[in-house]
């Protein structure tokens, strides 16, 4: 029970009126750890309660800390910040603390690219305890002054892998260079605690961790490769695109599911499928970075609503894509890397729930397949849908990696006794 751990009524009371009643096994040891204080690095799976393993200690900080406070709350300046790789992800860590601060006079804001830079400012002059920002969107407002950090004591990085490898890591230094350029001096101090959340840890991630963090502790919840146990993951061979489609179509009217997604590498290719399945009466919208913001919140919108029930999507949808009920997950392209194929099928098997996903191989992605289940410790299931059995059936001989063994054509060996030189043809006398 999350009575456990000693949290303030008003926050309890929250947590019970959001539906939850038991911690997950994220939650029951990254919460507690959090509240002991210090720098952490938590790396667990996707769909464990990453979310409310920062924000419950995260505003239970924040309610003791208002006991020492030496100023009148109306003066109050941002407590928390927390930052985030894309827009979507703020706006729904956004949502989740705007109920959890319900009972408590507590308020949060958001701050994202793709809105009004003026509209954040008055959102600031109200004096948020906590901000929910994407890093350059962030730096602008510390940029033109318009939010103070001076009595910022923690600081939250959501999906921190990501924010290294979309490349906000001079960004991130830069907002905590701010960050001691406001505290320096000051009379009033508080302790500032930097926490690193993500499912994966690459080494662009521990280097910024060695940059930004004091003697972190490191909880490892679920192994880097684990695999995860709610979801079927199974692959479905291809004799090349045209065939593909036909194979997705198919899964997508007898696979039993509530919401879908697919999963491409490039926003062309999502725009194009997404006309395509609605051409075969799916109902189906697009997600990728191209879009407006108001394009794309009005996108999820129809997703979480049903108005469309399945979404094509880039990575971009596959990092805190926080939907319930999507039980099935198709990669129509391969993932590029093993971690982004995690972050794929992690949208589905949440919280305990079964899910299934899908990987469409052709011919020349086998081997990126192979090498995929061999970082992961995996083995794909075959799916084999009768209907459309084309004629790949996969590689002939595979080496003992599970890659697709290649034939090298010999090399004809010439005598170079046998070589003649060709004499030329005299030319025709006029």
């Amino acid at each position: 029970m999350f009575s456990e751990f000693d949290l303030e009524p008003e926050l309890l009371q929250a947590i019970e009126n959001m539906g939850f009643t038991a911690p997950t096994t994220t939650q029951m040891q990254a919460i507690p750890a959090i509240k002991e204080g210090g720098d952490m690095v938590v790396t667990a799976s996707t769909g464990s309660g990453k979310t409310l393993s920062f924000l419950v200690p995260m505003v239970q900080k924040i309610l003791e800390n208002y006991e020492f406070l030496e100023q009148p709350k109306k003066g109050q300046r941002v407590q928390t910040i927390i930052l985030a790789p894309t827009r979507e992800l703020a706006s729904q860590i956004n949502s989740v603390c705007t109920s959890l601060l319900e009972f408590t006079q507590l308020n949060s804001c958001e701050l994202i690219g793709g809105e009004d830079f003026k509209d954040q400012q008055k959102e600031l002059n109200r004096f948020p305890d906590v901000v929910i920002a994407t890093p350059g969107r962030l730096l602008e407002h510390l940029d033109a002054r318009s939010l103070s950090l001076k009595e910022v004591s923690q600081v939250i990085l959501d999906e921190s892998d990501r924010l290294c490898d979309l490349g906000f890591a001079d960004d991130l230094l830069a907002i905590l260079g701010h960050l001691d350029e406001d505290q320096a001096g000051t009379e009033f101090e508080l302790e500032c605690q930097t926490i690193m959340f993500s499912a994966t840890t690459s080494g662009r991630t521990r280097k910024l961790a060695e940059q930004i963090l004091k003697e972190p502790q490191f909880l490892t919840i679920n192994a880097r490769r684990a695999q995860n146990e709610n979801i079927v993951q199974q692959i479905v061979l291809a004799d090349d695109e045209r065939h593909k489609l036909k194979l997705m179509v198919w899964l997508l009217e007898n696979q039993p599911f509530e919401r879908a997604i697919v999963f491409v590498n490039t926003k062309t290719q999502a725009d194009n499928l997404c006309g395509k399945l609605r051409y075969h009466k799916q109902r189906s919208a697009v997600l990728h970075s191209n879009m407006k913001q108001s394009v794309r919140e009005g996108t999820l919108a129809a997703y979480k609503e049903g108005r469309a029930n399945v979404l094509v999507a880039t990575d971009l949808a596959a990092r805190g894509l926080d939907v319930d009920n999507i039980d099935v997950v198709i990669n129509f392209d391969m993932a590029r890397k093993g971690d982004d194929y995690t972050h794929r099928i992690g949208r589905t098997g949440r919280a305990g729930k079964q899910g299934e996903s899908f990987v469409l191989i052709m011919p020349n992605e086998w081997n990126l397949m192979s090498s995929i289940e061999r970082y992961l410790k995996i083995r794909f299931r075959p799916k084999i849908i009768e209907e459309l059995l084309g004629e790949y059936r996969g590689p002939k001989k595979v080496k003992a990696s599970g890659k697709a063994a290649g034939t090298k054509k010999k090399k004809k060996k010439v005598d170079p006794k046998a070589k003649k030189l060709k004499k030329k043809s005299p030319g025709k006398k006029k």
